[in-house]
Parts: C-alpha cells; structure tokens; sequence
C-alpha cells in the first residue's frame, strides 16, 4: 500500500483489509531525506513508524533527496519496484481519487513490472466519501494548506463534519487537487490512536505547515 500518512491512503488500506480477493502485506512511503519527513504531508517519520505500529504492517520508507528532480525520482523508486519484484508482490495499492494524469502516471511506470496498480477508492464522490470516512472513524488533522486553493485557518484543524461544513466552493471535500494535506491519527483499523499535539506553523515555500508532535504518552 502506497502510504501517505494522510486520510486517503487510510481509507484505501481499510478497504483493502476488507477485500478478500487483497492480501496487504506492508505500506511504503516517501520522505524527505534532509527533513526527515513525509513527502508534502510533512509528517515527522517517528509519527509514521507509530501508524505502522498501530496498523500492525511492516513499514518501508523510501528515502529522497532534498531537492529531489523526477529522475532522481523515478531511479529510486525503479529500485524499490526491483526490490519488491524479487518479494513476489502482486499489487502497489494507491489512494488516489480522481485526478487522470496522476492514475495514469502511476499505470504507465508499473507497465511492465508484472505489479498491478490498483485503485480501491478510485471515482468515489468526494463529498459523499469524506462524510463517509468520519462517520466510521477516522481521524485526521490537516498538516499542509495550499493558501492558493484554500484558507490558511484551516491548517492544524480535526477533519471533522464541522471542518468539512465550513470549506468554501471550490474546495474539494478530501483535499484531491492538492487544497490541503493531512495525518491520521486513529482510524478503525489501529489498535489504538495516537496521541498528538500541534506545534508550530510555518510558511514554507508558498505553503502553511502544521508541525504535529507526538505526546509523551506516545513516546514513552
């Protein structure tokens, strides 16, 4: 499973647990080497190596660098698809929605590998999908706003019905052109939730960062 940290990954992986035709058996991810980070969602790794835990899957993180260019990009990447070919893996799992090009990227470099793309909650209405994700329990918090797409006080915010209610038009429900960014805490698939605290905002390359931390209940 293609593991973003954030809400539509999330969604996609508790799909697959209850698909029997899927046998999930790790999440990979990408960070930012320099920052030590998730990939836009800007999670700190201790943070993701805590959804894994609770998730109960193994975890393996894809380093890159900082800045990173697309053939940086795509020879790591084509390393970890050797690495996995040689696992016997069938599928790579993506929680994307509903945008083409980003489908078809991912179609286009699998091509080949004898690995699947598979796309659980593809074409699922995003209005309907993001109540849907709240009333079964996951829980999010947004980590990186677009202020360009959507309002800067919506950064360090609980996805919630209410956090929902109050996005202006124009703003996709889940986030999908890119509006917002988030991490999920608890979800019906963790043992249990992590516990979390919001730290400090930044504007960041044109974008507003929350830093999520860790409660010491959770680091002890």
């Amino acid at each position: 499973m293609s593991w973003s940290s954030g809400k539509d990954s999330a969604w996609a992986l508790y799909q697959l647990l209850h698909n029997p035709e899927f046998e999930v058996v790790g999440l990979f991810c990408t960070i930012n080497k320099k920052f030590n980070r998730v990939a836009m969602h800007s999670v700190r790794v201790a943070l993701l190596k805590q959804q894994a835990a609770q998730i109960g899957l193994p975890l393996h993180i894809i380093e890159l660098p900082f800045p990173c260019s697309n053939v940086d990009y795509e020879a790591i990447m084509g390393d970890f698809v050797a690495q996995v070919q040689r696992d016997e893996i069938d599928c790579f799992a993506f929680g994307d929605l509903f945008l083409e090009d980003i489908r078809q990227y991912r179609e286009d470099k699998l091509q080949g590998t004898g690995i699947e793309p598979i796309f659980p909650i593809w074409g699922m209405p995003t209005d309907e999908l993001s109540y849907q994700m709240i009333d079964v329990g996951l829980k999010a918090i947004t980590t990186c706003v677009d202020p360009k797409q959507a309002p800067e006080h919506l950064i360090g915010q609980i996805f919630d019905k209410q956090f929902l209610q109050s996005l202006p038009d124009g703003v996709d429900p889940c986030g999908e052109n890119g509006e917002f960014h988030s991490f999920v805490f608890d979800a019906p698939m963790f043992k249990q939730p992590i516990d979390i605290t919001v730290g400090e905002i930044v504007h960041r390359d044109g974008f507003i960062f929350a830093d999520v931390l860790p409660t010491a209940a959770t680091t002890q």
